[in-house]
């Protein structure tokens, strides 16, 4: 950039808060009532949905991941309809 103050570091349109954005998160199989730890994807956008299967019973549900403006992720999982 021509401009001698731009700074690539300084992202104004980073979310507030102490800057980490959450990459795991814990969901519970709908099917068998396991805890499952899975990875987030922050750069898929603030908000996605796809399929996991279970690390436990191996059944398969949607997830769906919403980001919020401080980088905080909720992560909920339901049956996929079979």
């Amino acid at each position: 950039m021509d401009d001698p103050g731009f700074d690539p570091l300084d992202d104004d349109d980073f979310p507030p808060g102490d800057g980490a954005t959450e990459t795991r998160g814990i969901v519970i199989c709908p099917h068998c009532g396991e805890e499952n730890e899975i990875g987030l994807d922050p750069g898929g956008g603030p908000t996605q949905e796809y399929v996991e299967d279970c690390q436990v019973c191996c059944r398969p549900w949607r997830v769906t991941v919403r980001y919020g403006p401080d980088g905080g992720a909720e992560v909920f999982a339901e049956p996929l309809d079979e």
